[in-house]
């Protein structure tokens, strides 16, 4: 799969929104988004109205580019989500925080989603004591989410031990053990990026 290779900070000014790509660095005033919010190139203020499909479209990409995934995956997960019972937008968002990229990044076992889906390809992870090597793993209420044995002395993951996490209500994480556990299915209120959800399952059911 062909992997965007551009300044991150570019994705967040397209999409007029923090995506929180960079991590802390997001939340400094070193933020592209604090120091310069308009679109990036060489015009980057446009005069015209958005269309509706423009609008349906920034918002499907907004949401890609926060979770790092390609076009096809999100096909995948608006199908999946629409083939769930309850609403299909909801459902997408709840498939998508359920990755293991996510999760990791949830649990603040890396800076970013981006450096998570690496740990993640890297082997650094078990899920219920078993190995996983695959971003895109959903986990299920009742997974165990753990950095390996052999990789906790790392020194990203030892300054987690010393630091105070905050997880979403869906998640507990013991920084002792550096593992996390998946207490609940994550609901609408539980996802903090400002995505209109409706836009998009609006783009893929025409």
């Amino acid at each position: 799969m062909a992997r965007y290779t551009d300044a991150d900070c570019r994705l967040c000014r397209r999409e007029g929104a923090k995506l929180f790509l960079k991590g802390e660095r997001c939340l400094s005033k070193k933020c592209a988004m604090e120091r310069r919010p308009v679109n990036p190139g060489v015009h980057p203020v446009s005069r015209k109205k958005p269309s509706e499909y423009q609008t349906q479209l920034r918002e499907k990409q907004k949401v890609r580019r926060a979770y790092c995934i390609s076009e096809k995956q999100m096909r995948h997960y608006y199908e999946e989500a629409d083939r769930i019972k309850g609403k299909t937008g909801e459902n997408m968002l709840s498939l998508l925080e359920r990755r293991l990229d996510n999760v990791v990044y949830r649990l603040g076992l890396g800076v970013s989603r981006d450096q998570c889906r690496q740990l993640v390809n890297h082997g650094h992870f078990t899920v219920n004591g078993k190995a996983v090597n695959i971003p895109s793993y959903l986990v299920k209420v009742g997974d165990v989410i753990a950095v390996k044995e052999n990789k906790q002395k790392k020194g990203s993951f030892a300054s987690v031990r010393e630091s105070r996490v905050i997880v979403p209500k869906w998640l507990e994480f013991s920084p002792e053990k550096l593992s996390g556990t998946v207490k609940a299915l994550p609901a609408r209120e539980d996802i903090d990026l400002n995505i209109e959800e409706h836009l998009i399952v609006e783009l893929y059911s025409k």
